[in-house]
């Protein structure tokens, strides 16, 4: 039986989460803010952690951080608002699993519950690490369609120019293009392609736990080092060392990184002798590493010395109908359904939306949409209710702010410092009357006034 962290600082929704997760089998720990979910998972072996993204005294991926912080992952999940949704798909990429819309519907979130458990029945250490020989199954490349427009042309004659050499190659691009699947393009096609295809996700990484990972360590060199560590240089060795969101790496480990790929030798931490590797890096991001002002230059013109651009979704929309066809027939597989067509109403806003999570996203909306569909024919019913308004009510999408009607909760945070700002002209600017008025609690109004710079 699973065990399952709730960290929820709305206690009635809370309580029926809490309430359904039980009928349903799991074993349900409730939490209401940061401070407290980070403290039971001090107590607790939990399973999953299930996060409201915006809380009291802090956000959901900050226990997502303190997990990091500890070399551990426990399977995370975020309950985020349509308004947020930008943020989550970033999330993703600091060790979160999944993250679903409010109001949350039951069968999704039984649906991806079950899918962050399936293989993970107990806290896992490191689990950043991916190690496949070529040709191995795995959900990326099952997730990628190439098309045929102009820039899925363009993209593909890259792979198939840059593979069959030895060039450090940096493949940019938004969170859920499919960028690890253009890395194992290029080493199923590169001559490297029968050695190993290592994937490490730099952003589950901490500090600490990275020049562990990298290059490895000899017994004692540190506390916890019970025996010698071979590092991913080793593992990959002949093989392509594929290193994804790598400016999350520290400065210190981008020195040591800088001197294997010029020298081609590596120290295991708390080694005397240096090994020889052989490795083939590609890396990949979302950000602009050298406008970030983290990155060491001369690092990246080491990895980047082929580039390689991965086209966001909404710069795809000739491609657009050959991913919605593919996730359909692939979500009606997993999912025991026969839908064959959408309606008319379901292709306007899917051609009006903007798609921040590009594929990922896409994947998840119509997955999501044949669970909810019992026909062969999906309706505008089965998408996200926020995701249908915004789109048909571009004016009203957001609750226009009034102080006769301060809820904060009813605002999205376009309208949140107007809002407050009123409602403390109102209350005399009493910071707990204020409170008091929006709905929220003192600590929440004093993080939101820090936020939007309100003094």
């Amino acid at each position: 039986m699973a065990n399952i962290l709730l960290v929820e600082d709305d206690t009635t929704f809370a309580t029926i989460l809490e309430n359904f997760l039980k009928k349903k089998g799991f074993e349900v720990v409730v939490k209401y803010s940061v401070k407290s979910g980070i403290e039971a998972l001090k107590h607790h072996t939990f399973h999953l952690i299930l996060l409201d993204y915006r809380l009291g005294d802090g956000i959901g991926l900050d226990i997502v951080e303190a997990l990091r912080a500890e070399d551990k992952t426990i399977p995370s999940i975020i309950m985020t608002s349509f308004n947020d949704v930008r943020t989550a798909v970033k999330a993703i990429r600091q060790g979160v699993f999944d993250y679903i819309t409010k109001p949350v519907n039951p069968d999704e979130l039984l649906m991806v519950v079950n899918e962050a458990l399936q293989g993970k029945s107990a806290e896992r250490e490191r689990p950043a690490l991916r190690n496949q020989p070529s040709g191995a199954a795995n959900a990326e490349e099952g997730d990628f369609v190439e098309g045929t427009s102009a820039a899925a042309r363009k993209l593909h004659d890259y792979i198939a120019l840059v593979a069959p050499t030895d060039m450090s190659v940096l493949i940019r691009g938004e969170s859920g293009t499919g960028k690890e699947y253009v890395a194992r393009s290029i080493h199923r096609m590169s001559k490297r392609a029968d050695k190993p295809f290592v994937s490490i996700d730099c952003g589950t990484l901490s500090k600490e736990l990275a020049s562990s990972e990298l290059f490895g360590h000899v017994k004692g060199s540190f506390t916890g080092a019970l025996n010698d560590k071979t590092g991913q240089f080793v593992e990959a060795s002949g093989g392509t060392l594929f290193l994804d969101e790598i400016g999350n790496l520290s400065y210190d480990v981008q020195v040591k990184l800088l001197r294997a790929l010029q020298e081609k030798v590596i120290q295991p931490v708390g080694a005397n002798k240096t090994i020889n590797v052989d490795v083939r890096v590609i890396a990949a991001t979302n950000e602009d590493l050298l406008g970030s002002g983290k990155f060491r230059e001369d690092l990246y013109h080491r990895i980047n010395e082929f580039e390689i651009i991965v086209p966001a979704l909404r710069d795809r929309r000739s491609d657009f109908q050959q991913f919605v066809d593919f996730f359909i027939s692939k979500a009606n597989a997993e999912l025991g359904r026969q839908v064959s067509e959408l309606s008319d109403e379901v292709m306007e806003i899917f051609g009006a939306y903007d798609w921040p999570g590009n594929l990922r996203e896409l994947k998840n909306v119509i997955k999501r949409m044949v669970l909810l569909s019992t026909g062969s024919r999906a309706e505008v019913s089965a998408l996200p209710e926020e995701m249908v308004f915004v789109l048909k009510n571009p004016d009203s999408a957001t609750p226009k702010p009034s102080s006769d009607n301060p809820d904060l909760r009813l605002h999205s945070e376009a309208h949140e410092r107007k809002l407050i700002m009123d409602v403390l002209q109102k209350a005399k600017y009493n910071k707990s009357k204020a409170a008091q008025m929006l709905n929220i609690d003192r600590k929440t109004l004093y993080n939101k006034m820090e936020k939007y710079g309100i003094e």
